[in-house]
């Protein structure tokens, strides 16, 4: 059997589509031939035609819009991945990201933001706010479970904290940069209605910010070093990197690494102290 498939998109269809149970969706279960919904079945719950929803599996109905790639997720109860695996077959593109407000990380990666025990790690969402972080962050960035999680923000802390501010010795260069990955991030999570309101209490409450954001500048958050003065430790170089997080676009991981062996003495001493 070849695996080679001269018509992906149909075959996926198809392949779904046997996999639901009637019962489940309000159809007679009895007397059907082959398992799963019926064409005409999932062609009503998407609201299109018979017709064209055959075609369609069959290769012939053509591109179809985003709308009914939508409606058709739906009627098929696709995951996450098989919508986006949807999209990529039917408009060799990924669907718009679908925004959804983060209560916190799962366990497993909370689990690997702890193991890094001398690498401050956080995780964040699109607007910078904080919702998990390990024990080497608190010590030597932020102890944001001093907090209320509604302050546990980056940017309100880098443009509204004096000591903070005081910390960063290339300050300007830092928020600038800053700025431009909130715009790429907000604009790639389809600007959450949160974001937007963080942007305008930012640049009502900084001018600063405000003229940064008028910069239009716009980057990716990717690799870089920070230079800290921490008020016990004094000067730390980090080294950092920036992932993003697979099946929630919205939250991104970032890794500070001591950048000299010396930078890492100081983190170990913080970290102690924290005890």
């Amino acid at each position: 059997m070849p695996l080679t498939d001269n018509n992906p998109l149909g075959s996926f269809l198809k392949d779904r589509r046997a996999r639901l149970d009637p019962a489940a969706f309000g159809f007679p279960a009895m007397h059907r031939r082959t398992p799963g919904l019926r064409r005409e079945e999932v062609a009503q719950r998407a609201n299109v035609s018979t017709t064209w929803y055959t075609w369609l599996e069959q290769g012939r109905g053509g591109a179809p819009s985003t709308e009914v790639l939508e409606r058709l997720a739906r009627a098929l109860a696709l995951t996450a991945v098989e919508r986006e695996h949807l999209f990529l077959l039917a408009q060799r593109r990924p669907p718009e990201i679908r925004y959804h407000a983060p209560a916190g990380v799962s366990v497993r990666l909370q689990r690997i933001l702890d193991a890094l025990e001398y690498s401050p790690a956080y995780v964040k969402n699109a607007a910078w706010d904080v919702v998990a972080w390990n024990r080497a962050a608190a010590a030597v960035l932020t102890d944001y479970a001093t907090l209320e999680a509604g302050r546990r923000n980056i940017l309100r802390l880098v443009f509204g904290n004096p000591r903070l501010r005081e910390e960063m010795p290339n300050w300007d260069e830092v928020a600038r940069s800053m700025v431009a990955v909130l715009r790429a991030d907000t604009t790639r999570a389809g600007m959450p209605d949160y974001a937007m309101a963080l942007i305008e209490e930012l640049g009502q409450s900084s001018p600063e910010f405000a003229a940064m954001w008028l910069d239009q500048d716009v980057l990716r958050h990717g690799e870089g070093s920070k230079l800290i003065r921490h008020a016990q430790a004094g000067p730390i170089a980090l080294d950092y990197s920036a992932f993003a997080i697979d099946g929630q676009p919205d939250l991104g991981l970032v890794i500070y690494t001591p950048a000299s062996d010396a930078d890492a003495e100081r983190v170990k001493a913080l970290i102690a102290g924290q005890r």
